[in-house]
């Protein structure tokens, strides 16, 4: 039999529903397909690359969400303009809107996705609960916030419309529970257009699984593989990998496969996880991809959390791992094509990891700004489905993107897939270090210490993975402050290379050459993690002569590289360094790890320092919450006001006891990242401090 049987509806032009990553993903297996493809964009995605590879796109007056990908009736029009007859919603957004999937039916489209009653049964992670425990699936427990008491603390606050972390908190303080869940409210409207929220016991140390299901419209339904999600910051994924380890090592004691042999209750954790996905996805009629998903603890014990009717953000791991194209699929089965009895074999290994614009070290505040660079390296691929070990990037950013605050802030999916899991791993974690990423700061340094953690290598992983094992030092460079060094004399040394090139006189020669010798030349640079560094470097006959590193030698300078003979043990180690610069920041990259710096100048302009106390905003966004008065007495950690930017709220907080001075803004301005929102004057005797840029 062939892999799909003949059908009536057709598609020839797709539109997708959404931006970045997921847009372009969708539109590759489009182009693939030999389909047609249209974008949608804001204002703020105006340049973005979806909209530039796409074969038309539609403007959505705005920027916020609310105004463009959350505006179905827009979206719908979109389609019927350029001429689309399909529409993918891929994930978040609208993806879960009964209403907006009924508006594309009815306009005459074919919607990519589920049924609307499947949407529907499955919107509210309440009546979902319930339906799922009806069916025989294991659930947790649903608690009504106004009833929740001291004896069930923990608690989960979760928003009934959505997922992704949006609206998530967790409250062990009853007296908290009234401002977490106004808050959790704000973020699910601001993220779903829903503000309802319910909670459920928190599993501190829990286990994330997920199976991937896809069933058709004659009755077929796939269990294609689970996944584990557990490494999470802010209840939302950062590490996805396929298959699970905690699956794996619980099913080593039945030494079988996981496929399901018809006899009797199944016995393997697979088989159970597997078993109760099929009961979830028979339960309500469904049709096309979907992810059900469980919290299981150590034992392989599990509970039914949610079912996300739509495409996940993880679901490479899974097309790696069986050699599906799940796009493909999912555009079939809405054509009404028929799937296969059973789903391919699993195969080898595949971890994903989600690049952030984010700090980690600063509560993960989110970044934005300029992607100056960005480049994986030889070897790795777009949107493929990965047949052999290799490296895959999701992307939505390029080279020139820029990071704005008003969507999420993740850059790109980097995933990898070998044989086995550690071979996956160490590709992916090499790859990340080696990445020229330039412009922001981004979370890939925490992402590679995870990979190479012996923990995560052991495969014990859990929700609990960054406190279990200390965001400090999880967080913390990749380079060591001595490699650091090395990083910084190449900076200045290739600036002096661009100096040198850019005179109008003399440039052949060497920067502050003399016949006798003469001072070193000065260069300084800051470095966000280990401060001012300071080169001293002087041109001689013999060579580049470095102050203060006896048997440094340079082999080679030039513009944009510098190889540098570092002395050791065994003689001289030639270390190569490329270096990029993009104003006053400056990037270096090596196989030792990436460098970011600033450079100094020679003298500071008074104009650039701010009164001792300030609170400058970490980024831009829209001022929410007011926490206090000017004149206030106010105690370190206290919140003083809340911004709301990617769609997150941010609490800005004392940084000390004292007095609040100045507060400079007031609800529903706008800033602007290195704005003074508040003074907080303390006993502190530092009476500046410089702007961070």
């Amino acid at each position: 039999m062939s892999e799909f049987d003949s059908a009536a509806t057709t598609v020839t032009s797709v539109l997708v529903a959404n931006r970045g990553e997921i847009a372009r993903r969708v539109f590759a297996t489009c182009r693939r397909m030999g389909l047609g493809t249209v974008a949608v964009y804001s204002d703020a995605d105006a340049a973005a690359p979806h909209v530039t590879e796409a074969d038309a796109a539609i403007r959505l007056p705005g920027n916020t969400p609310a105004e463009t990908y959350l505006r179905g009736d827009l979206i719908v029009a979109a389609a019927l303009a350029a001429g689309a007859d399909a529409i993918h919603p891929g994930y978040g957004f609208l993806s879960e809107n009964a209403e907006f999937a009924r508006a594309v039916l009815d306009a005459g489209l074919v919607w990519i996705g589920p049924p609307v009653a499947a949407i529907e049964q499955m919107g509210s992670k309440v009546a979902s609960k319930k339906m799922m425990d009806a069916a025989g699936v294991p659930v947790l427990s649903e608690l009504d916030p106004a009833e929740v008491t001291a004896a069930e603390l923990p608690v989960l606050i979760k928003a009934s419309a959505g997922g992704g972390g949006r609206g998530m908190r967790v409250v062990r303080d009853l007296a908290e529970l009234p401002g977490q869940l106004e808050a959790a409210r704000r973020e699910a409207e601001s993220a779903f257009g829903d503000p309802t929220v319910f909670c459920e016991r928190y599993l501190e140390t829990g286990r994330h699984i997920e199976v991937q299901v896809m069933a058709d419209a004659h009755g077929t339904v796939w269990a294609v593989g689970e996944r584990e999600c557990s490494i999470q910051r802010r209840h939302q994924k950062v590490v996805e990998e396929a298959p699970s380890p905690l699956v794996e090592r619980i099913d080593g004691r039945y030494g079988a496969d996981s496929a399901e042999t018809g006899r009797g209750a199944p016995q393997s954790m697979r088989e159970r996880l597997f078993h109760a996905a099929r009961l979830a996805t028979e339960a309500i009629g469904y049709r096309g991809a979907g992810t059900v998903e469980f919290l299981a603890d150590e034992q392989g014990e599990f509970f039914f959390l949610e079912m996300n009717t739509r495409l996940q953000v993880e679901h490479p791991v899974t097309e790696c791992t069986t050699g599906l194209d799940l796009v493909r699929t999912q555009i079939r089965v809405a054509q009404g094509h028929r799937l296969p009895a059973g789903p391919p074999p699993l195969r080898g290994h595949s971890i994903e990891v989600r690049l952030y614009a984010e700090d980690p070290a600063q509560d993960w505040q989110p970044q934005s700004g300029d992607v100056h660079h960005i480049d994986f390296g030889p070897g790795t691929t777009e949107f493929a489905v990965l047949g052999e070990p290799g490296v895959r990037v999701d992307s939505g950013v390029v080279s020139g993107s820029v990071v704005g605050v008003h969507y999420d802030p993740m850059l790109a999916k980097v995933i990898s897939y070998a044989d086995t899991r550690d071979e996956a791993a160490h590709l992916l974690a090499t790859t990340l270090q080696r990445a020229r990423i330039h412009g922001l700061v981004t979370n890939r340094d925490l992402l590679v210490r995870v990979l190479r953690h012996p923990a995560f290598l052991a495969g014990d992983t859990d929700t609990a993975f960054f406190a279990t094992h200390g965001l400090e030092s999880l967080a913390a460079p990749l380079v060591s402050e001595s490699d650091e060094q090395l990083s910084v004399v190449a900076a200045a040394l290739a600036d002096a290379a661009v100096n040198r090139a850019a005179a109008a006189v003399g440039g052949g020669l060497p920067s502050g050459w003399r016949n006798l010798p003469s001072d070193p030349q000065r260069k300084s640079y800051e470095s966000r993690t280990t401060g001012v560094h300071e080169v001293r470097y002087r041109f001689t006959r013999a060579g580049i002569e470095v102050a203060g590193r006896d048997g440094l030698a340079a082999a080679e300078v030039v513009p944009g590289q510098v190889t540098l003979l570092v002395p050791g043990d065994r003689g001289p180690v030639r270390r190569r360094f490329e270096v990029a610069r993009y104003g006053d920041a400056v990037a270096v990259d090596s196989p030792l790890g990436p460098v970011a710096l600033r450079r100094l100048p020679r003298f500071t302009d008074p104009a650039d320092q701010v009164a001792a106390g300030s609170l400058l905003a970490p980024m831009p966004g829209t001022v929410i919450r007011l926490g206090a008065e000017p004149g206030a007495a106010v105690t370190k950690g206290q919140p003083l006001l809340w911004l709301e930017a990617m769609k997150m709220e941010h609490t800005i907080a004392a940084p000390a006891d004292g007095v609040l001075t100045e507060l400079n803004v007031t609800v529903g301005q706008q800033v602007e990242v290195g704005a003074v929102l508040a003074v907080v004057q303390t006993d502190d005797p530092d009476t500046t401090t410089e702007t961070q840029e």
